[in-house]
């Protein structure tokens, strides 16, 4: 008996079913430790056992949102479970997302660099 050929890109497909499901459960959350969060990626193992979830945080405590989402994990995981139609439902990891912060730092570095040129150097 032959297996069948997986889908491709089925593990980028899922992952991203999941941030967008992922993001309407999360706003249903009564935990006010949760601030206002942006949903940056998921990253799903091969075999759908774990989801690496990254998002970054408008509002709040990154410390405090990232412990109140991992205590929420398995709330949201069964949120999932109703909502994917797949034999398994990953277990949520989540994890603050420094690279928008960071990105936002190196700018400003930039632009306080290029201030302190004189317009005759370029």
């Amino acid at each position: 008996m032959r297996h069948k050929k997986s889908t491709p890109n089925r593990g980028y497909r899922v992952a991203d079913q999941i941030q967008r499901d992922l993001a309407e459960l999360i706003r249903g959350l009564k935990d006010p430790r949760v601030g206002l969060l942006t949903l940056n990626s998921v990253e799903v193992t091969p075999d759908y056992a774990h989801a690496k979830v990254f998002f970054s945080l408008l509002v709040g405590d990154a410390a405090e949102c990232e412990a109140a989402l991992n205590e929420a994990a398995g709330y949201l995981r069964n949120g999932l479970f109703k909502r994917l139609s797949i034999h398994t439902v990953p277990t949520l990891h989540f994890q603050f997302d420094r690279s928008t912060e960071r990105a936002a730092e190196l700018s400003a570095l930039i632009h306080r660099a290029n201030a302190t040129r004189s317009p005759d150097e370029s």
